[in-house]
């Protein structure tokens, strides 16, 4: 099957990275439609049915939306054991690749089973914020697969000074928590899934303006990293990295305030779910373009005098220092 083919591993793996996108997207949107509980049991959709089918008190519409997001996950499934069988099927095999590829599966499984205590939970705050990070999490899992699939199994290599890498380090944490300030934020805001369904016991505009606190520092870091890429004349793959994710945050940014002044309208919450899912997958491209692998010693050695760059390309410059 040409499809599982070893060379087709970075397509896997970019493909799992769209897919835990997507339906942490689709998470949003049973969210804001009020669908969350649209199925109300687990792992049944009813309680006489796996599939959708009336039910007193809740919209067939509701139920559609709910059904719809669950079968999403056998989507990320099936990319999951795709990434898992083109993984185990390298030669050599790549015990660091492979061990990347069984958190798909993993994760997956263990997403579905958090979906059901959401559910039992009457949705949660908690539970359901849980269930966006975990999202989250397998998405950056995805983005370190499709890195690693397309680098030999070398020893590692900067490919900026140590101290532009450990910023953006900084910058995926400082992301990390801005992240988690949103859920708090939709957590205590008003889209809460379902009218059973309980909400964080916070002030709204406090959370919010911590939240709006965070995406300055997630900016003014983003800023400087591009700003010290430039003036150290990084690789050209991180300077536009940089640049894309800069045009992201101020994006995002600009949606957060419009969804603010205009009352949290539900087609822009899902919106901004969108470019925070963004935020993070374009925060994790530039760090990875900031660093490669050097080629093992069973791999076709460059040739005197270049040094290996992201996505293999050759240079005659070094590294910066």
């Amino acid at each position: 099957m040409k499809f599982l083919q070893p060379r087709t591993m970075p397509a896997w793996a970019l493909a799992a990275v769209v897919v835990n996108s997507l339906i942490t997207v689709t998470g949003a949107a049973v969210r804001v439609t009020g669908s969350g509980l649209g199925c109300p049991t687990w792992p049944k959709c009813t309680p006489d049915s796996y599939l959708p089918a009336p039910h007193a008190e809740i919209s067939m519409v509701n139920t559609a939306i709910e059904f719809g997001n669950r079968l999403l996950t056998f989507l990320v499934l099936a990319v999951a054991l795709g990434c898992l069988l083109v993984a185990m099927r390298q030669r050599p095999r790549r015990p660091g690749l492979v061990k990347l590829a069984w958190l798909q599966p993993i994760g997956c499984a263990v997403q579905g089973l958090w979906g059901g205590l959401v559910v039992h939970t009457l949705l949660n705050p908690v539970t359901v914020s849980v269930h966006f990070l975990l999202s989250i999490a397998m998405t950056a899992g995805a983005w370190v697969l499709y890195a690693r699939a397309k680098e030999s199994d070398g020893p590692a290599e900067r490919l900026v000074h140590r101290d532009i890498l450990r910023l953006g380090y900084v910058l995926i944490a400082a992301v990390a928590v801005l992240l988690v300030a949103g859920v708090v934020v939709t957590g205590t805001g008003p889209h809460s899934g379902d009218s059973l369904a309980s909400r964080f016991p916070f002030d709204i505009e406090t959370v919010a303006r911590l939240h709006a606190d965070i995406v300055y520092v997630v900016i003014g870091l983003s800023f400087a990293l591009l700003f010290a890429l430039h003036v150290t004349d990084a690789p050209r793959a991180a300077r536009r990295a940089a640049v894309a994710l800069l045009v992201v945050e101020l994006s995002q940014g600009f949606i957060g305030y419009l969804q603010y002044f205009m009352g949290v309208p539900a087609l822009l919450v899902g919106l901004h779910v969108f470019g925070s899912t963004l935020v993070w997958i374009f925060t994790l491209r530039l760090v990875t373009s900031m660093r490669t692998r050097l080629p093992s010693p069973t791999d076709d050695a460059p040739e005197a005098g270049t040094y290996v760059s992201v996505g293999g390309e050759r240079s005659a410059t070094p590294p910066p220092a």
